[in-house]
């Protein structure tokens, strides 16, 4: 994989976003596999695509944001109403994250958020333009970083180093049970669980310390009046699908 983007295919744009899509999107097709099959990538005319990519072996599609900034805790997305109905739809896109390093025009992290991580809580609205602004009325989206797990963000490349093609294949293939499941409040249940974890930052853990959240989970579902049962169960969930391992009572390991 070469990290560095080819200039000379900037040279016939002035206007900078031009210039990175001319220059990121070949290097996504040339150097990025497909991470649902291993196969290699399409890149779709700009005149006819909904999304950046295709693979035409198992038929996944994505999209691509590029930015010299660093995705922390939200980005800044599309058209709030263009986006939700691209979500909903029936070939909604996996979403690849592309940093790059603007001094040398080079990948400095590249990864994918399976389309199966985007529940609505993870979209927000921000206020509509105001009416003498350019595009007046318009509503743009963010997405919430910080509401992804971290098992949701997949790297290919990771503050400049390539991670192998079989350990990024194998965390993708870790949380594909999540595609099967379809609504938003069973989702959102698995990603809070899955989220309360990783902010514990180890690996092996107890019922205990996932109780510690059980207010947090209170304000996210409030409908619910029985948390620590909902815990259990979303933590059963969890062990049956190997995302975790059972270590004996009440304690658990992350696989």
């Amino acid at each position: 994989m070469n990290l560095n983007f080819q200039k000379s295919l900037s040279k016939n744009y002035t206007n900078n976003s031009q210039k990175i899509r001319a220059m990121s999107e070949p290097w996504t097709t040339a150097n990025i596999f497909c991470p649902n099959c291993g196969n290699e990538l399409s890149e779709l005319e700009n005149n006819k695509k909904v999304s950046d990519f295709l693979c035409e072996n198992c038929l996944e599609n994505f999209e691509q944001k590029a930015s010299k900034n660093k995705f922390k805790n939200k980005v800044l997305a599309s058209e709030y109403y263009t986006l939700i109905n691209r979500l909903e739809s029936k070939d909604k896109p996996h979403f690849f994250f592309l940093h790059y390093l603007e001094a040398v025009y080079s990948v400095n992290d590249f990864f994918v958020v399976p389309k199966y991580f985007f529940v609505s809580d993870i979209i927000e609205k921000r206020k509509p333009l105001w009416p003498n602004a350019r595009r007046a009325g318009w509503t743009w989206a963010n997405i919430l970083f910080s509401k992804i797990p971290n098992s949701g963000k997949i790297y290919y490349v990771e503050d400049g180093k390539i991670i192998s093609k079989e350990k990024m294949l194998e965390k993708w293939n870790k949380t594909i049970f999540l595609k099967d499941i379809k609504k938003d409040n069973l989702k959102g249940w698995i990603l809070d669980i899955m989220n309360c974890i990783d902010s514990l930052n180890k690996s092996e853990f107890t019922l205990k310390e996932i109780y510690k959240f059980e207010k947090d989970l209170e304000m996210l579902h409030p409908e619910n009046k029985n948390i620590k049962p909902k815990i259990r169960q979303q933590l059963q969930f969890l062990r049956d699908k190997w995302y975790l391992e059972f270590l004996e009572k009440w304690k658990y390991r992350v696989l």
